[in-house]
């Protein structure tokens, strides 16, 4: 599993820009069709599209691309994406609010095969405002909140989830359990200014906001959206979506942009309602190219100072690569599919410890098909169980999650879902003292979210 990350980022850039050639050369007789764009279910024509207008609900990064774009941060997704959110059109501002709330049930071992797993009844939740307004004929200036109730529905300590790691709590390291998110999760400014033709230079701070680095976080993926649970490989991979301090810079040119961020490389503490410190001592770089309205891919490179409170001696750099594919079905059906490659290599053991993501989301209409595939490499201290295994094993983990959905009813552009979902984990063989040789973990939930937005759903008067 030890890839060279040049290596990754060509199969991933090579596979989809080949394919969208081919896709290009198939046929030369035809007559070029004009630029369009599906949006639950409605085609528009960019061409005849005035971008630069709010109204026609544009970027929040660039006045020259579709609102559709914009992922969790600074991150693309493909322009193909649905939206579920709620739309206020005013005069000058245009301001967009999304987010979820799942009501659960969850048993990380339902069969009891081990003794690692738990259960609880809990909320995770999160919320989101976005609102931007132009600033003469070629600025754009946006204002993002996002905010959890994590703490008050899930408690400090987090929710069971098997094999998951990241972050601590009372001095110690929180293992199979998903730490909550903070309460301000995120306060940040962008300013964009288009300098040319298919051309912005960008700049936003946030405290805390989202550095550029890795995919769109797994809140904000099409493909993940069903799943309560924070992938196994979250601090491999997107843990970085909460930073007490980031400044970005971006360059787009058309269909590709290139990203530069320094922020605080400190993971939040245990102490989920208040501001932690400000330190930019950390870099990233990410390259984003979207080659057709269906694709958005991403590689970046990340150096993280002393992320973890309790390794504060430890750096990591950490490398991601993604691809995310959401294609229309119909008006309100569509299939999105992420794959995702993140490592981390630590300063202090020089280790380097790979994962791998894969999801996918099927919606056809009321009903929804879900699953996610994961493999990740943890050592024996990042498992907490160095006491046990002292020469610092690593261990391989795999998990297959699969769900399903109905939107039960829609109120007021709101809707209600109830669902069910169980994962299989594959434990080591060294672990199955611990964790059981398969243990199950099962749940099931009510959601509350907005409905996928349609046009004749916006409200006036702001």
């Amino acid at each position: 599993m030890k890839i060279p990350n040049i290596i990754i980022a060509i199969m991933l850039f090579g596979a989809v820009s080949s394919s969208a050639q081919m896709k290009m050369g198939s046929d030369t007789t035809k007559k070029p069709k004009p630029h369009t764009h599906h949006m639950n279910g409605m085609v528009m024509d960019m061409d005849m599209m005035d971008m630069s207008d709010p109204m026609k609900m544009n970027s929040q990064y660039s006045l020259d691309l579709p609102m559709n774009r914009d992922g969790s941060g600074t991150s693309w997704v493909p322009d193909e994406s649905p939206i579920y959110a709620y739309m206020i059109h005013g005069k000058k501002w245009m301001t967009m609010i999304h987010g979820s709330f799942f009501a659960r049930y969850n048993n990380q071992d339902i069969f009891k095969s081990g003794n690692r797993g738990g259960q609880k009844f809990d909320a995770p939740n999160m919320i989101m405002g976005m609102t931007q307004t132009k600033v003469g004929s070629n600025g754009l200036f946006s204002i993002n909140g996002m905010f959890s109730f994590d703490p008050f529905l899930v408690g400090p300590g987090g929710y069971p989830l098997l094999y998951q790691t990241g972050e601590s709590y009372k001095g110690n390291k929180l293992v199979d359990r998903q730490h909550p998110h903070d309460l301000f999760a995120e306060l940040s400014v962008a300013y964009t200014q288009r300098v040319a033709k298919n051309a912005d230079l960008s700049i936003s701070f946030g405290y805390p906001g989202e550095p550029a680095l890795g995919p769109p976080v797994f809140m904000h993926r099409l493909s993940a959206m069903n799943d309560p649970d924070a992938p196994l490989g979250h601090h491999y991979q997107d843990a970085t979506h909460i930073a007490f301090g980031v400044a970005t810079l971006g360059f787009r040119y058309k269909d590709i942009k290139l990203e530069g961020s320094a922020f605080t490389g400190r993971e939040p503490d245990e102490f989920r309602y208040n501001f932690d410190k400000l330190n930019l001592d950390s870099y990233s770089l990410r390259l984003s190219y979207n080659p057709s309205k269906e694709w958005a891919l991403q590689v970046s490179d990340g150096w993280l100072h002393s992320p973890e409170e309790a390794e504060p001696l430890q750096n990591v750099n950490r490398f991601t690569a993604s691809a995310i594919r959401t294609k229309m079905l119909g008006d309100d059906s569509y299939i999105s599919t992420t794959l995702v490659y993140g490592q981390n290599h630590l300063s202090d053991n020089r280790k380097t410890l790979p994962s791998v993501l894969l999801e996918n989301s099927l919606q056809l209409s009321r009903a929804a098909f879900y699953g996610r595939y994961e493999f990740v490499k943890k050592d024996a201290e990042e498992l907490d169980l160095q006491g046990t295994f002292p020469t610092n094993p690593n261990f391989s983990i795999n998990a297959v999650t699969l769900g399903t959905n109905y939107i039960v009813s829609t109120v007021k552009n709101t809707n209600l879902t109830a669902g069910i979902q169980a994962t299989l984990n594959i434990s080591p063989m060294a672990l199955k003292s611990y964790y059981g040789g398969t243990p199950i973990g099962f749940q099931v939930y009510l959601r509350i979210n907005p409905a996928l937005m349609k046009m004749g759903h916006t409200m006036k008067g702001m």
